[in-house]
């Protein structure tokens, strides 16, 4: 029997609610979390049931959050105004055919065809360069030469994308065209240009800005941009004077939309700042003086009004001032200084270190002789990889502990010229000073070594962490933590972060830039991918979902959780989340908390060894070149070329078979466990192989080959233009999807001490947009659309067809 309702509303929502959770009473007044005990994934499952009863309005998560029983949930229903909210430009009138098979096995063979020839010519030079150098005589000789080849390489991979871009493309238009086409192809060689650039690996550096105004992008004086994410169709990007962008904000100025590729312009006017974490959709504009905070989204057509500050996912007006640095006197002769003294350093310093000193190391090496001098030909012999072996280990242990050293005690040195809280001007010495650390101490590989373990902590103490008293759980920290500055981080006691946290403890304008400290409460739990800002406003006792947004005003906010952008307050915890506390108090925790501890010990032993392997294999395969071209004796150039394309093969297949071994070849089954049961553990290892060659295969078919390897059920002719899966036997991917860059289909949650595993499905055609991250249970139809940014929670079903945004995402509505 249900309890017999006020409303029909409320009479039908307990119904519904009552199929859900498998009960026969509701009351009407029962707390779905509190009461009723259900939680997040149950609720997501009933808002799908209400959404597909026609004689009732929509619900959202958010919705359920905030009227958190039948009685409340049915009144804020029936009073709540018809929804105008805008979307995204609206999809294409007629959507495409499913693309053709032929067509995209065709582009990906000369999409290898021409990996193919760029190998071969980079072993083409390296070979002659090389020649060049050996022939040298005396260590003044070799220096010279390795700067004078350092530097023609160096200007040749500058010029070669820009050049390549005008004459592939010209200038840039609105346009549209099919994925696969020959229209896509140039679109893709343009873009793999532009980024193997080593100008592309140099944001928040004069050069950068420099390199896109020569590949056609309008930018004003003044203008400082921090983000990795190059835009690819540069002639549709203006930016104005004074602008400032800030790390991780995709400005790509291109759409990857249902099987088409759409080009459009992004509009910046002066003294705009762009928040990290940003996604600036096609057809978009920021008017003068306007501001769009972190972790934020503007969707196609978007305007921000000059000197207007929005912020969230989908952006919305705000009061919040981003702009928290006052600026400084910039200059031209500033700015032109530090470029000039950046291409001193490579030229002069960085190359000459890396060719000639890698040059005089070799010859100061006679035992390895066997290796390096090619008229040997000993490649089929023992004594060849006994070295090769013995050289791969020295050079990795000398990595592991001359790079855990200098991570130390360099950083720690640079540290003293900076003060906390002290406005400093960019493009001088305080500012090289913080680039400089920030670089150095976020290398990935330490990390990732320590990471979901016990001993990552002390490797971020090590680091300059503040982790006031730990609390060992053992699972403390993912392997992805960054920084700006990390003796300005401190991390209250108890606390736990997953994957993805930035703590953003630099604020920067286009002229200035201020360290500060960053403070996260005690016994908070941190979700994936949070950006934490200088002053947000939480203390202690929170728990911040995926992608949250940090607030930066109001009261600080303690013992809940918050969840969306803009974020609004959720249950801090709930039942199902809290069942296995028991494993985390007392004698229980200790005793399996150091088995924890000795199965991650393992783990990171296993890994070194693996990681060391590879290397090994690298090291076989890069002289086995050399010793063939002693048997050959010409075309060392095409012999060091195809090397390359077989180490690629190599480190591709090497960790292919190391995650399938790891997994018995079986795929994953959906779980709910602790973190301190084994099954856990033994998952953890699965999120440590290395996994960064991927990005290679973006939006190629060889991505989906891949995939399909690691035991992903993946459809035909799938466009991956960089999307991450983190369990990948448990995510199902239908024919002629489109994966939008730097998307993410992450299987798993953990919540405090809870671990939580199930199915991502994506029905044929699927469209999901750059940035936008997929929680598990969730299930989209054929055809549903994914706006940029949004986080689709766990549980979620979304209909064939259906177009949705949002942080946390919903069905919009165009306006």
């Amino acid at each position: 029997m249900l309890e017999k309702s006020g409303t029909v509303t409320e009479s039908v929502l307990a119904e519904v609610l009552a199929g859900v959770v498998c009960k026969d009473h509701i009351p009407v007044d029962s707390h779905f979390f509190d009461d009723l005990g259900a939680n997040s994934l149950v609720m997501a499952h009933f808002c799908a049931r209400v959404r597909k009863r026609p004689d009732l309005p929509a619900v959202s998560m958010k919705d359920i959050y905030g009227h958190p029983t039948i009685r409340s949930l049915a009144a804020a229903l029936e009073s709540a105004p018809a929804p105008a909210a805008p979307g995204p430009a609206a999809p294409a009138a007629e959507p495409p055919p499913p693309g053709s098979t032929g067509r995209y096995l065709l582009c990906g063979t000369l999409q290898f065809l021409l990996f193919l020839a760029s190998c071969l010519l980079a072993g083409a030079v390296m070979a002659r360069g090389y020649g060049w150098i050996s022939s040298a005589d005396g260590a003044v000789s070799v220096y010279l030469r390795s700067a004078a080849f350092g530097g023609a390489v160096f200007l040749g991979a500058c010029v070669l994308p820009v050049l390549g871009k005008w004459l592939l493309i010209g200038r840039w238009k609105e346009t549209e065209f099919p994925l696969w086409s020959l229209a896509y192809l140039r679109f893709w060689l343009v873009k793999t240009l532009l980024h193997a650039s080593p100008l592309a690996m140099m944001p928040g550096n004069p050069l950068y800005v420099l390199y896109l105004r020569a590949l056609g992008a309008r930018i004003g004086k003044g203008v400082t941009i921090l983000t990795r994410t190059l835009p690819v169709c540069t002639d549709l990007l203006t930016v104005g004077d004074g602008t400032v962008i800030r790390k991780d904000a995709y400005l790509q100025c291109y759409q990857a939309h249902a099987g088409r590729i759409r080009t459009g312009r992004v509009t910046l006017g002066s003294d705009v700042f762009v928040g990290e974490k940003t996604v600036l959709e096609i057809g978009t504009t920021m008017g003068d003086g306007s501001q769009l905070g972190h972790s934020s989204a503007l969707y196609g057509g978007a305007t921000v009004p000059p000197g207007a500050r929005w912020h969230g996912s989908p952006a919305q007006p705000t009061d919040v001032d981003y702009v928290r640095v006052p600026a400084v006197k910039d200059s031209a002769w500033r700015r032109g200084t530090y470029a000039a003294v950046t291409l001193a350093q490579v030229v002069l310093v960085y190359f000459p270190l890396l060719i000639g000193g890698s040059y005089l190391l070799i010859t100061a090496l006679p035992a390895l002789d066997v290796l390096f001098r090619p008229e040997s030909q000993d490649l089929g012999t023992a004594m060849f990889h006994l070295q090769a072996l013995w050289l791969s280990l020295a050079l990795f242990c000398t990595f592991v502990v001359v790079g855990f050293a200098v991570l130390w005690a360099l950083p720690r040195l640079l540290y003293l010229l900076l003060r906390e809280d002290r406005v400093y001007p960019l493009y001088g010495l305080h500012y090289s000073v913080q680039r400089t650390i920030a670089q150095l101490t976020n290398i990935k590989f330490f990390k990732w070594l320590f990471g979901d373990s016990s001993y990552i902590v002390h490797y971020l103490r090590s680091l300059g962490y503040d982790l006031s008293h730990v609390e060992q759980t053992g699972s403390n920290f993912g392997t992805d933590v960054s920084h700006e500055i990390p003796y300005l981080a401190t991390v209250g006691s108890g606390t736990m972060v997953a994957d993805g946290l930035s703590v953003m403890n630099a604020e920067f304008t286009s002229t200035s830039f201020r360290v500060s400290r960053v403070s996260i409460g005690p016994r908070n739990f941190l979700g994936n991918h949070i950006a934490y800002p200088v002053g947000g406003r939480t203390g202690a006792n929170c728990l911040l979902a995926t992608k949250v947004m940090v607030p930066l005003d109001g009261e600080v906010r303690e013992g809940v959780g918050l969840l969306g952008s803009p974020c609004f307050e959720i249950p801090r915890t709930v039942e199902r989340d809290s069942r296995f506390d028991h494993y985390r108090q007392g004698d229980e925790l200790r005793r399996r908390l150091a088995m924890k501890n000795r199965h991650n010990l393992g783990t990171m032993a296993l890994f070194l060894f693996l990681r060391w392997v590879h290397w090994f294999g690298l090291t076989v395969i890069g002289f086995a070149a050399i010793d063939l071209h002693g048997v050959h004796g010409s075309g060392d150039g095409l012999l060091i070329g195809a090397s390359l394309v077989v180490a690629m093969a190599f480190s591709t297949g090497y960790y292919i078979l190391v995650e399938r071994a790891i997994s018995r070849f079986r795929p994953l089954e959906p779980k709910l466990c602790s973190i301190y049961d084994p099954y856990f553990w033994w998952h953890e290892r699965l999120w440590k192989v290395p996994d960064s060659h991927l990005a290679l295969f973006a939006g190629t078919p060889f991505k989906n080959l891949v995939w399909r390897l690691l035991g992903v059920r993946i459809g035909r002719r799938v466009f991956d233009d960089g999307t991450y899966i983190t369990e990948r036997t448990l995510v199902a991917i239908g024919d002629d999807c489109t994966l939008g860059a730097g998307t993410k289909l992450q299987a798993h949650s953990q919540e405090d001490g809870t671990f939580k595993s199930d199915h991502i499905t994506l029905g044929a055609g699927c469209t999901l947009g750059t940035g936008a991250l997929v929680h598990y249970g969730v299930s989209m139809g054929d055809g549903a659309v994914l706006a940029p940014d949004s986080f689709l929670m766990k549980g979620e079903e979304v209909p064939a067809g259906a177009h949705w945004g949002g942080n946390p995402a919903v069905a919009l509505r165009h306006g």
